[in-house]
């Protein structure tokens, strides 16, 4: 699987259970969110708009997608909602790595380029390096309605957060494979 064919299948409305260690408090906090994820052509406005903001060449944009979630978390009664573009630029000399170019980061509110790594596992890792902290994900399918992720957040300084979230499909595009099969048995 390449990191095209991931964000494909990526994309539908999901559903996310996630917990939160929070090792400086040494507690837990569990969250629920809606994540939409839209697919979006490399020629898309949005997504050369933000190829030209990083000066990068938009002809070289592999794909975009658009990532919208609507959550809560167990601490506080703020609703965690927000929306983003992801755009990969792979490595030329090695298509399974790149830049992962974002219209705003999660753990800060502001545009930011990261790296991706495609496994040979078919998981996908993405490096975040911010200001002020240090972000690793990995992503990866277990099915293709039940999507799984785990990260670390290091913030600069001491502070360290561990997540793990399960996604499940509730709509939305199916995955290819799925979808032929679905043709071919009706």
């Amino acid at each position: 699987m390449n990191i095209v064919e991931f964000f494909q299948q990526s994309a539908g409305k999901w559903f996310s259970q996630r917990t939160s260690h929070h090792l400086a408090f040494k507690q837990s906090e569990s969250g629920k969110s809606d994540i939409v994820i839209e697919m979006l052509p490399s020629d898309n406005p949005e997504v050369v708009k933000l190829c030209e903001q990083y000066e990068i060449d938009p002809t070289l944009a592999l794909c975009g997608a658009r990532v919208t979630w609507n959550g809560t978390m167990e601490w506080d009664e703020e609703k965690h909602t927000g929306s983003t573009v992801l755009v990969p630029i792979a490595d030329p000399e090695n298509p399974k790595e790149g830049k992962l170019l974002r219209e705003m980061g999660y753990a800060e509110k502001a545009p930011v380029a990261g790296r991706y790594k495609m496994g040979d596992d078919e998981a996908l890792t993405l490096i975040t390096e911010y200001e002020s902290m240090y972000s690793e994900e990995r992503l990866w399918f277990a099915s293709p309605n039940l999507r799984l992720r785990n990260s670390i957040l290091k913030r600069f300084g001491g502070f360290s957060m561990a997540t793990f979230c399960s996604e499940i499909r509730m709509g939305g595009t199916q995955p290819q494979a799925e979808a032929a099969s679905s043709t071919t048995n009706t």
